[in-house]
Formats: C-alpha cells, sequence, structure tokens
C-alpha cells in the first residue's frame, strides 16, 4: 500500500529569509500531517544571500531528513533557484512558493486538489495582495507581457505560489540555456492550467528582494531568456531617442502655432532624424538580444553553479 503514496515536492527560493524560512518549513511540516496520504520532501535553494540565510538552512537539513538545502556559488535569481530545485525533486506533484510565509504553506491542499482533478498545472490567485505598489506594478508590467509574448491566457492568474504535475517538471528541467524563464516554461509544456484563490499575507520580516534591476532583468528574460547588457544600453538609448524626438516634434509644432514666423525646416529635419534614428537603434537593440541569446548558448553559460548541497542524492 505504501507504494502507492505520491509524495510531494516543495521548491523554495531563498533570498533574506534568515529570519522567516524556519516558519515557512515549520508550516508546511504541520500542514502536511493533517496530509497523511502524502509523503514529502522540502528543498529550498540559497542564492547566495548575503545574511544567515544557508545557516538556517544547514541547521535544517540536520534536524529533518526530508529538508534539503542547495547553495548557489553567486546569486543567479529566483528562476534559476526554481530550476535547481526542481532538478533536485522527485514527487509526483512540484510545489513552488515564496520564502517569506506571504505564500500560504497551509493552503497546499487547495493547489494538490486541483491538480488531483486532472490539471497539468495550477497557480494560485488572490484577491487582496499585500506586496508594495511596487511590486504590484511590476506584476501588472509581466501580465501584460505574458499575455502578448506566450500567448497567455487572458483569465489566467500568474503568480509564485504553483504546483505541477511531474511530466511537466520533466520537461522543465530538460531547458539549460541560461537565465530560464519558469512561467514560459510551463506555458510551453501545457495549456490545461488553472487558478485556485488563496489568501495573500502581509510580509512579516524584511523587504521585497525584488529591485528595478530584477524587474527589468525579469521582463527581458520573458522576451529572450537571456540579458546581453550592453545590447541593452543600446535598445533604452535607442527608445530614449524616439521619445526624446516625439517630443521634441511636439515642442517644434507648439512653437509654429505660437509663433508662425518661427522657422520650421531645421526643426522638422532633426525631429525626423533623431525620431528614425532612435527606432533604428531600438531595432538593433532588439535584434542584438537575441544574438547575445545563441552568442551565450553557444558558450555553455550556465543557469547556476553549486557551491555545496545538504541531504542532496548523488
Amino acid at each position: 500500500m505504501g507504494e502507492n503514496i505520491k509524495k510531494i515536492s516543495f521548491v523554495i527560493p531563498c533570498y533574506r529569509s534568515e529570519a522567516s524560512l524556519e516558519k515557512v518549513v515549520a508550516e508546511i511540516e504541520n500542514k502536511m500531517t493533517e496530509m497523511s496520504q502524502y509523503s514529502y520532501e522540502v528543498i529550498l535553494v540559497n542564492d547566495c544571500s548575503p545574511d544567515g540565510t544557508w545557516s538556517v538552512i544547514s541547521r535544517l537539513c540536520e534536524e529533518k531528513p526530508y529538508v534539503k538545502g542547495i547553495n548557489f556559488a553567486r546569486n543567479f535569481g529566483q528562476h534559476a533557484g526554481l530550476m535547481a530545485g526542481l532538478r533536485g525533486s522527485c514527487g509526483d506533484y512540484v510545489i513552488c512558493l515564496d520564502d517569506d510565509g506571504q505564500t500560504p504553506a497551509d493552503e497546499v491542499d487547495k493547489l494538490i486538489g486541483k491538480l488531483e482533478e486532472g490539471f497539468d498545472a495550477v497557480y494560485a490567485s488572490y484577491e487582496h495582495k499585500q506586496h508594495s505598489s511596487f511590486r504590484n506594478l511590476g506584476s501588472k508590467v509581466n501580465e501584460l507581457m505574458l499575455r502578448f509574448m506566450l500567448n497567455k491566457p487572458k483569465t489566467l492568474y500568474i503568480s509564485s505560489y504553483f504546483g505541477v504535475r511531474r511530466f511537466v517538471v520533466e520537461d522543465m528541467i530538460k531547458y539549460e540555456n541560461s537565465y530560464p524563464y519558469v512561467i514560459g516554461l510551463v506555458l510551453r509544456a501545457t495549456r490545461n492550467i488553472t487558478n485556485v484563490a488563496v489568501e495573500h499575507r502581509e510580509r512579516e520580516e524584511g523587504n521585497s528582494g525584488y529591485t528595478l534591476k530584477k524587474l527589468l532583468g525579469l521582463w527581458f528574460n520573458g522576451f529572450t531568456a537571456f540579458s546581453i547588457k550592453p545590447l541593452r544600453i543600446a535598445t533604452f538609448i535607442g527608445g530614449a531617442c524616439f521619445c526624446g524626438g516625439v517630443v521634441y516634434g511636439l515642442y517644434t509644432i507648439v512653437k509654429r502655432l505660437l509663433n508662425p514666423d518661427v522657422p520650421v525646416g531645421f526643426s522638422a529635419l532633426m525631429t525626423a532624424v533623431v525620431i528614425f534614428g532612435g527606432m533604428i537603434t531600438l531595432m538593433l537593440g532588439l535584434i542584438g538580444e537575441y544574438i547575445g541569446r545563441i552568442y551565450i548558448s553557444m558558450n555553455n553559460s550556465p543557469q547556476y553553479v553549486i557551491r555545496e548541497s545538504r541531504n542532496m542524492e548523488k
């Protein structure tokens, strides 16, 4: 009978979660005690956090045999942490959640229930998000990008708290190129996806690790799956020149309306040069992003580098 017990793998990327991580693991343990029909494991991936997160993970691995730990050699980002955890998992269902306690581990039964119904993936949805205004703005932009670039269904809500079946994980971990984009990999594997409503809690400890720089990097990963800084600079310069040309063009029109005697030939010419020059630079930057992806792939740049691990099978 024991052979029929399904296993759940919890994958948690960790960054600056020294104060909250132990509570999250304890909540998982308490909930899984109620769900005794399943076995489980917890995989904690430390994304080279500057605080004592790895020390907490190491101690949890010593105290709890079901906890596994992975320590990155440097900071590779949340999605790289998810990929490392997915590769180290062996559960029939894999649940990914945050390390700050905002995603309620005690409601994992709702996600598992949807997977048991036959869905391949399930994402938690929130009626009231407790993120900052900056983080919510980033989520909205990411939502628009997913719908435009990856044809995400309009009714599907994407969050960092989600669960997938084993076959989806096996397809996702085949992706070995740099800068993985987990949401895109899920959408690539299946469209049999649903949402389930859960509570979103307020952050009790620390601040979000997402900065403007990280959000911009995440969006670019969604577009190209790689990050080439010099080419991005060219893209930003092109966009800025284009916007500057539009503003200057409007200024020229207004100036002409207010003072008809002002000569506009030179101004009109400069406006056209700036606008079209900016557009050309913008397009070259975008093309360069894709060339950069090919270049990095040819050089086998790793998704992540593991410094050490705990309780992981060889």
